[in-house]
């Protein structure tokens, strides 16, 4: 979140370049952490995907005001597939 966020003030709110870069190496960190992650490529981006929605409703509602219900919603059923994605049984 907050390197995304970096990049946002950087490039739509004029704040200084470098605010920019270091938002850059934090995404780039973030795309290098999943692979070191033991389980295959698409159950950990499902649960980086969880986290990531997450930790998007809470920076809302922190930056923006108070999520709505819609955004609750659409983050309870994102949250649920990802659920299913992880702990469905598999043969």
């Amino acid at each position: 979140m907050g390197g995304g966020y970096l990049i946002w003030l950087w490039l739509r709110e004029g704040k200084p370049w470098w605010l920019g870069l270091f938002g850059a190496v934090i995404l780039v960190g973030y795309g290098i952490v999943a692979t070191c992650q033991p389980s295959n490529f698409g159950r950990v981006y499902a649960a980086y995907g969880g986290i990531f929605i997450t930790l998007a409703v809470i920076w809302g509602w922190k930056v923006d005001g108070k999520p709505d219900k819609f955004d609750l919603l659409g983050a309870a059923i994102a949250l649920l597939g990802i659920a299913i994605i992880l702990y469905a049984p598999r043969k």
